[in-house]
């Protein structure tokens, strides 16, 4: 890898971790583009995503420095929401890491994940704009999106569009989804990194890297990141998704024929 190509993997990182277009499964379509995809490359995408979790998770915890301080003021009721709706992917990540490696993670089957996402991205904005009477976040709404969360970790389905659907379908108020859509994926990226580590240290990931093309995707990762939540936070409010929803379809099209026709 070269670091312009670590430069593009970080923009797509940084952008796709937080619009709902599913960044590990664009980061599969964009490293088989680019040849990258392979046993040669394993260990170096391994640092290199590490360092682009890495990025994306200062960028988040920048925007959202406010709210994540409120989780813990008392009576800790948001902490303990978030803690609860963590859980589901934390089960589906530690149980089927090996089974969602081993059979998806090429580009093969990421068209139907991707028309997965467009389709609740389109039922999502349906959804938002007919409740007229949004309620505060409450247990039902956090379960709902903890529960969608543990789905967005196959490649190809949004985490956060999947968490969008789910506070949408209960009823949620757009902003309190979207705010809390983006502190959930904090300790999943965590999460990631800490498994990435392990992985790193297991293959020995740390010899011959080049660190400095890791900084590249890394910086480009935390600047696309920050952008992209400062967006989604305004684009979840007004619930307007159908564009998403129309790139994924076309996006979804696209790799059915590169691998099906």
């Amino acid at each position: 890898m070269v670091w312009w190509q670590a430069m593009i993997l970080g923009l797509v990182q940084g952008f796709t971790e937080f619009l709902p277009v599913s960044s590990s499964g664009h980061l599969i379509l964009v490293r088989e583009l680019m040849g990258l995809n392979n046993g040669v490359n394993a260990q170096f995408n391994l640092m290199f995503d590490i360092m682009a979790h890495m990025g994306t998770l200062i960028a988040v915890v920048i925007v959202l420095f406010k709210p994540i301080l409120d989780l813990f003021k008392k009576p800790f009721k948001r902490l303990a929401m978030l803690v609860v709706a963590s859980i589901p992917a934390v089960i589906v990540g530690f149980t089927c890491k090996d089974y969602i490696e081993q059979y998806f993670s090429t580009a093969k089957y990421l068209c139907f994940f991707f028309l997965f996402t467009a389709v609740i991205m389109l039922v999502s904005e349906f959804l938002a704009k007919r409740n007229k009477s949004p309620q505060e976040l409450g247990w039902g709404g956090a379960v709902a999106m903890g529960v969608m969360q543990g789905v967005g970790v196959f490649p190809g389905v949004s985490r956060s569009g999947s968490t969008i659907f789910g506070g949408t379908v209960a009823g949620t108020d757009s902003k309190q989804v979207a705010t809390f859509s983006f502190l959930m994926s904090i300790p999943i990226i965590l999460g990631s990194l800490f498994l990435s580590v392990l992985d790193a240290a297991q293959a020995g990931a740390m010899a011959q890297i080049d660190w400095f093309s890791i900084f590249i995707g890394a910086a480009s990762a935390f600047a696309s990141g920050y952008f992209a939540v400062r967006v989604m936070l305004k684009l979840i409010a007004k619930a307007n998704f159908k564009w998403f929803s129309l790139y994924l379809v076309a996006v979804a099209v696209g790799c059915f024929f590169g691998y099906f026709l």
